[in-house]
Formats: structure tokens, sequence, C-alpha cells
């Protein structure tokens, strides 16, 4: 005997193979041929980016692009560079992306495009051990010192507590650091999870404790104003977030672990 298909659960079926198969073509649409992508980033920033004992460039923001590149065939090759020229460098087709946990701003989107978030953080204040009580007020009513990195979120957020007077700005954050613990600062301004990558790094000497400072900082990958290489970056991303694999990195490199 011949079942007869019932018109209702034939349409169904159709529109549920439609579904399937549409993540799967956009995906295609978004092949990079293989292309290698050269990657410009701030490697002293842990741990989004950083030399290891290798010489290898590890770090969150790695793992993000080669996850990323894995779903839309590209090979990603990471070039360090000072974050005070990663703009004009990138403006400059010294390399095709920067990933270097930077903060998506208005003033920055005017110069360069974004892809969607792939995180977000808070800022905090590591201190030296000895100061380990201090609290945010002891900064923003009296007049303590904050450190920060030039040209950041973080050195903005500083001004904003305890003005310009009373910040000062270091190439980086491995150099601000050495300033705290060389009593030139008394504290340094920087977002939490990197704060706790350079206590661990620094343990006994440098402590977190001010925490939770909101800036509504949300992180995205760069390109090029008006570059459609965006549009790949975005499908691939959506794919690592969908799947679960942004979620295993943030685990891996992000979480604290007791």
């Amino acid at each position: 005997m011949t079942l007869k298909k019932h018109p209702k659960n034939s349409a169904r079926r159709s529109l549920l193979a439609l579904l399937v198969l549409t993540p799967l073509a956009f995906a295609q649409t978004e092949d990079l041929g293989g292309r290698t992508l050269i990657v410009g980033s701030d490697t002293t920033y842990p741990p989004f980016e950083s030399v290891n004992q290798q010489g290898e460039i590890v770090g969150f923001d790695v793992d993000v692009v080669n996850a990323i590149c894995e779903r839309v065939n590209c090979t990603p090759q990471f070039q360090t560079t000072a974050w005070d020229g990663i703009f004009p460098a990138l403006a400059n087709g010294e390399f095709d992306m920067v990933a270097s946990g930077v903060s998506i701003t208005p003033e920055r989107d005017e110069i360069v495009d974004f892809t969607e978030p792939y995180h977000e953080v808070t800022q905090a204040v590591a201190v030296r051990v000895e100061d380990e009580d201090l609290t945010l007020e002891d900064f923003t009513g009296g007049d303590l010192i904050l450190g920060a990195q030039t040209g950041t979120t973080n050195a903005a957020t500083a001004e904003q507590l305890v003005g310009r007077d009373r910040v000062r700005l270091y190439d980086t954050f491995n150099t601000a650091v050495q300033a705290l613990l060389n009593g030139d600062v008394d504290g340094v301004d920087i977002d939490d999870t990197s704060a706790d990558a350079f206590a661990e790094q620094y343990a006994g000497e440098i402590v977190v404790n001010i925490r939770e400072i909101e800036s509504g900082d949300e992180l995205g990958l760069v390109v090029q104003e008006g570059d459609a290489l965006v549009d790949a970056l975005n499908a691939g991303l959506a794919e690592i977030k969908a799947d679960g694999t942004l979620d295993a990195l943030v685990e891996k490199w992000l979480v604290v672990q007791e």
C-alpha cells in the first residue's frame, strides 16, 4: 500500500530543510579560500595576547581568530605591533585586521570597522600587596596616582576617576605595572581579566581588590573602514558563538580558576 503524503507535513519538511541548509549556504558564501590574514596585535596584554617562553604569540584573541578562520577558511599570522600606532598601521595596509582586546567606541568606529562584539569586560585597579586595603574612594577622593596604557579606554576611565593631573600614561601595560611595582603610581587601571593575569604573574607583589568599574567595554575585531572582510569575520564569529566554541575559550582564558 502506498502512503499518501500529507500536504501540511510535506510543507513542514520543506521548511525544515530550508532552515537547516540556509546557515550552511551562508557559511559557504563566506569562504575566504585559504587566504592568509596578517593580524596586528599589541602582544603585551595577557590573557588576550602575549608572547610565551617559546616565542609564540598566544592568548584568548589568538584562539578566537584561529577558530573563526577554521570556519571561514583562512590562515591568521599574528604580528606584534605597538598599541599607539596600531590603527595607522592598519590604515597603511601593514596588516589585514587587528585583534588586540580593542574596545568598540564611537570615536574608533569613525575610522575603522568593527565586527560584532565577542566579549565584554569591566575595569579594575591593581595595587601593591601592601596597599590591598585601598578602595576606589581612596583614589577618587584623595591624591593617589593611577597608571594606564596610553590611548586605551582604561586611560579615559582613569582620567574620569581622578583627573588628568593624577594619571600617568605608559606605552604598554607591562610598563604601567612596572611603574606600580617601583612605586611611581599607586594603582593601575586595567581590564579585570588582564589585571588578574598580571596579579598571577606578580603573585605576592600586586593584587586586584578594586573591581567592577563599569565601562561598557565591548571588544571587537577590527578591519579597515569599508573592508568586506568584516562580513566573513562576522560569519565565523556567529558560528563559534552558536556552537559553544567562544564560551569554551572564555572559560579557558578569562575565567579565574579557584
